[in-house]
């Protein structure tokens, strides 16, 4: 979606960051935009989309 989209990411393995692990080990996959939690577990393509205003 983000390469679609022109839009910039990053992965982060949260086993590297204790306080990522901490908030995010039982929702793997996490998503976040704009620094705020969008999704988990499942990615849905269409609202990702609209969240990044594509």
């Amino acid at each position: 979606v983000c390469g679609e989209a022109g839009v910039a990411w990053e992965e982060k393995d949260i086993t590297q960051d204790e306080e990522l692990y901490r908030l995010y080990w039982e929702q793997i996959p996490v998503v976040l935009v704009d620094g705020e939690q969008h999704d988990f577990w499942r990615v849905n393509p269409e609202r990702l989309r609209r969240a990044l205003g594509t």
